[in-house]
């Protein structure tokens, strides 16, 4: 799935990418010269066909070697993904030949309104409705891929009394859109990850992706998710081949609990497939949310076996070093929003609902 010079660069630059010490902007931009952007996406939009199963698997390809740079990969599809589905044709012609090759960053700020979605709390930007638009009012507190070199972000915003909720693109030159410094994170930082205010910040209706909230993110939701689900895919998946590596084909409990972990996860990854094609997540959301828990303990669990397998190696810096840092991406997979104590609430309030 990856190219083999991306895959070197990857292994050779995993720990900078996590630790700070490496170029965001070089992050995306050798993530945009491998294709993968391109996966699933028609040829006639400048894609590499496929559909949106490939691009989970070439983001879990990503996660498998650098977490941080699969993040950021997510981050860039979705937003790509949010475009292909809006019907402003105008704004995706304008904007996703820049976001495929990564001359533009794009950021998907809508963890706030999936948050919205199911009922767990308010959108944080609000608009006030002018000739042509919207002054645009609130802050955004966590979004990842805000690249310092130029960006643009969609957000969910609250519309006046009466009026649906609505979804824009905001570009980062817009005047009154404050970004702050990097937010300093365990690991993952050099993902761009800031957060952002909006003072007063005046769009016109060319950079609507939706008019509708309720109606757009539903249906963004299953992409959106599932491309997530490809961070926790690709970490299980390492972890799990490092457990094997450190057996060296030795029998032993581990290595039978190896192969039940292993069936698990990738059956799990089948369904989250077959949702994905066959639409069922569009009218059953809860049945994606309890594959994306499902996926993320399967990466706590494969990551905890893998310390099993290597004893106290994992403790000394020369063996450890990757070690380690799939420990911090593993207790960072729970809390990507929606994480799992907001999917788990949800999940129980849809049973007592029924």
């Amino acid at each position: 799935m990856l190219d083999t010079a991306f895959r070197h660069w990857l292994d050779a630059n995993a720990e900078a990418i996590d630790q700070g010490q490496c170029d965001p902007h070089r992050v995306l931009a050798h993530i945009a010269e491998s294709q993968v952007l391109r996966v699933g996406i028609a040829p006639a939009l400048g894609g590499s066909g496929g559909d949106v199963t490939d691009a989970v698997e070439a983001i879990a390809a990503i996660a498998s070697r650098s977490l941080a740079s699969a993040f950021v990969c997510w981050g860039q599809r979705a937003f790509i993904e949010y475009l292909l589905h809006s019907p402003n044709e105008a704004l995706r012609e304008r904007l996703l030949a820049d976001l495929l090759s990564g001359e533009l960053a794009g950021a998907t700020g809508l963890s706030n309104a999936m948050k919205f979605l199911s009922g767990i709390e308010a959108l944080q930007v609000q608009a006030r409705a002018q000739a042509d638009g919207w002054i645009l009012e609130g802050r955004l507190h966590w979004v990842t891929n805000l690249r310092q070199s130029g960006f643009v972000v969609a957000a969910a915003i609250e519309a006046e009394q009466g009026q649906a909720p609505f979804v824009m693109a905001i570009p980062s030159a817009s005047v009154g859109l404050e970004r702050s410094d990097d937010l300093q994170l365990m690991g993952l930082q050099s993902s761009s990850t800031a957060a952002l205010a909006f003072h007063q910040v005046q769009l016109d209706r060319s950079w609507l992706l939706h008019d509708n909230a309720r109606e757009f993110l539903p249906r963004v939701r299953p992409a959106f998710l599932a491309l997530q689900c490809g961070m926790s895919i690709g970490l299980a998946r390492r972890a799990l081949d490092e457990v094997r590596e450190h057996l060296q084909g030795r029998g032993s409990f581990l290595a039978e609990a190896e192969q039940v972990l292993r069936e698990r996860l990738e059956n799990t990854v089948g369904e989250l497939k077959q949702g994905l094609l066959d639409g069922r997540f569009l009218a059953q959301p809860a049945a994606l949310f309890k594959l994306r828990i499902t996926l993320a303990e399967s990466a706590a669990d494969a990551v905890q076996m893998e310390l099993q397998a290597s004893g106290g190696k994992a403790y000394l810096t020369a063996y450890g070093e990757g070690f380690a840092r799939r420990w911090r991406e593993s207790a960072f997979v729970p809390i990507v929003t929606p994480s799992l104590v907001q999917l788990r609430a949800e999940l129980q309030r849809q049973a007592a609902s029924v």
